[in-house]
This record gives C-alpha cells, structure tokens and sequence, in this order.
C-alpha cells in the first residue's frame, strides 16, 4: 500500500506538505496529540512541542502497525501563529527528524486555546495502512 500525491497541473509546488493524497486500506484517526511526554511534562517551546506531538502520533499509530510514510493527513491547531511563522527554519529539521521527508496533506490554523494550558500547538491526524 502507499500513498500517491494528488496535484493539479499548472498549481505551484507545494512547500513541506502535499495538497492531497489518495490510498487504499485501513484508516486510522488519531485524536489531536499535543507536545508533552508519556509522563504528561511539556517540551520547551514550540518547536519542541511540535517535535513530541508528532513523535506522540506516530506512537500512537504503531499500535495499529503504522509508520510516517502511512499518514495522509495533519491538521495542525496552534494558539500563536507567529510563534508558527517565526520557527519556520527550525520546524523543518524537527518534523523531518520524526516524519522523515513524508508530506501529508496538511492544514495549520491558529485557535484562541487549547484544553491543556501549556499547550501550544496541537495536531490530529488520519493515516491509510495495508488492507
């Protein structure tokens, strides 16, 4: 199984996320993941809250015998986005060191709160495993 890339002839490349994917097998949705630890501590900063919220999915999707390369879609929730825009030239490096150079299709909006206070970003997700 895998995923392959939906994109329209003429649009613009698209920058670190993909416009869409199609796939085939099991679906797996995974609840908005924010970035503290299994012991409920937060890492420092929002890059660092990133880096564990994805690290969270992707540990949450081994339950089910996922991986990076099975994730189609993020949505991002962030409660400062210029804390988002600011990090721009570290958040490469630190979604790559958990994702790998997988794509999904992504959305990123900025929300008043989120539930946990310390909270600065928070990321569901949908991933297409093998039948």
């Amino acid at each position: 199984m895998s995923l392959t890339s939906l994109h329209p002839k003429g649009w613009p490349a698209p920058k670190g996320y993909s416009n869409a994917l199609m796939g085939e097998g099991r679906v797996v949705l995974l609840g908005g993941q924010i970035g503290w630890d299994a012991q409920g501590r937060f890492a420092e900063g929002f890059v660092a809250q990133v880096r564990q919220a994805l690290a969270n999915i992707l540990a949450v999707l081994a339950e089910a015998g996922g991986r990076a390369e099975h994730v189609a879609r993020l949505t991002w929730y962030v409660t400062d986005i210029a804390a988002y825009r600011n990090s721009l030239a570290e958040l490469g490096p630190a979604y790559r060191a958990v994702m790998g150079r997988h794509f999904p299709a992504m959305t990123l909006v900025q929300v008043v709160a989120l539930v946990e206070a310390e909270a600065m970003v928070e990321i569901e997700a949908t991933a297409i495993l093998p039948a």
